[in-house]
């Protein structure tokens, strides 16, 4: 097993990629909308994320595929009615299978903040007041983000998909892996410090993954946000690269930062679909992977 270590800027993920970049390839590649029927050996994939309860104000068309990818922030703060409603969203769509992660904003995915509740109190006090000074446009409250984390199991009503938290799963014979851990943003959900935290997390990822979904990017492959710090993971990229090798790593978080990239051996989606304004206005993302030899879509 390769060994991959803590990078010595890992902290300050924007001087990482200054250094990091200088032996990098970052090929920008366009989206384009899908060819309309899909070769018998290959699987469609379809890819969004950070809808953030406004799949009601899309105004696009969702491509059918064989597989729906969700990358995180389903939700604007992960409330049951905003589940319920995502969870009906999903139900109408075509695609034979449905995988969805968490991300920072499914607070009510979190154990960290729902068990025990004694102790998420105060910590949800103050998540709250963060949520509120950086996110006004999402019309949250406090009290709308203390209910949020009150409902038990919530995943029960999450049941139109398969929900995947650091868990993998095998369709058509390609292994896909998906978690929702990210460095450490404003203390909301999924939170971990920069560097061994999260580095423990992305240990647990398998080597022999075709598709990676991850709610953070890694740095240098769509995190570049509008004030122009990278927002990635150093070691997610390290750990992508030198041991796990997927063929694409979905992912999201950082809504500028929609696109495909390539370092010329995996291709990188950011799948976001709102933007930076908090509007749905970003396409699906839909590749196709083929079929691991001697299987079929059948199967």
């Amino acid at each position: 097993m390769t060994m991959v270590g803590i990078h010595p800027l890992s902290h300050d993920p924007t001087s990482a990629w200054k250094e990091i970049s200088k032996s990098q390839r970052v090929i920008k590649i366009n989206t384009k909308a899908p060819v309309a029927d899909v070769s018998p050996n290959k699987v469609r994939v379809v890819c969004m994320s950070d809808t953030h309860s406004l799949t009601h104000h899309i105004k696009f068309d969702i491509p059918n595929g064989d597989i729906f990818i969700h990358a995180g922030d389903f939700t604007r703060c992960g409330k049951l009615d905003e589940v319920i409603d995502f969870n009906e969203w999903l139900k109408k769509l075509p695609h034979r299978h449905k995988l969805v992660i968490a991300g920072n904003h499914e607070l009510s995915f979190d154990t960290t903040f729902t068990h025990p509740f004694q102790n998420a109190n105060s910590c949800c006090r103050k998540t709250c007041t963060t949520l509120l000074d950086e996110m006004p446009t999402l019309g949250n409250s406090k009290e709308c983000l203390a209910e949020a984390i009150k409902t038990e199991n919530i995943r029960q009503y999450l049941n139109s998909c398969i929900y995947l938290q650091d868990e993998g799963i095998e369709l058509f014979g390609l292994k896909i892996y998906g978690t929702p851990w990210q460095p450490e943003f404003c203390k909301w959900a999924f939170n971990l410090k920069r560097g061994k935290d999260c580095l423990e997390k992305w240990e647990q990822i398998p080597e022999n993954v075709d598709i990676l979904i991850t709610h953070t990017p890694p740095v240098g492959h769509g995190d570049l946000c509008c004030s122009g710090v990278r927002a990635g993971c150093v070691e997610l990229l390290s750990t992508v690269q030198q041991r796990v090798k997927p063929k694409y790593h979905v992912f999201g978080h950082v809504h500028e930062g929609y696109g495909i990239t390539s370092d010329g051996r995996i291709i990188f989606v950011n799948a976001s679909t709102c933007d930076i304004n908090y509007l749905p206005n970003n396409q699906p993302i839909v590749f196709d992977i083929s079929l691991p030899t001697g299987w079929c879509k059948d199967e």
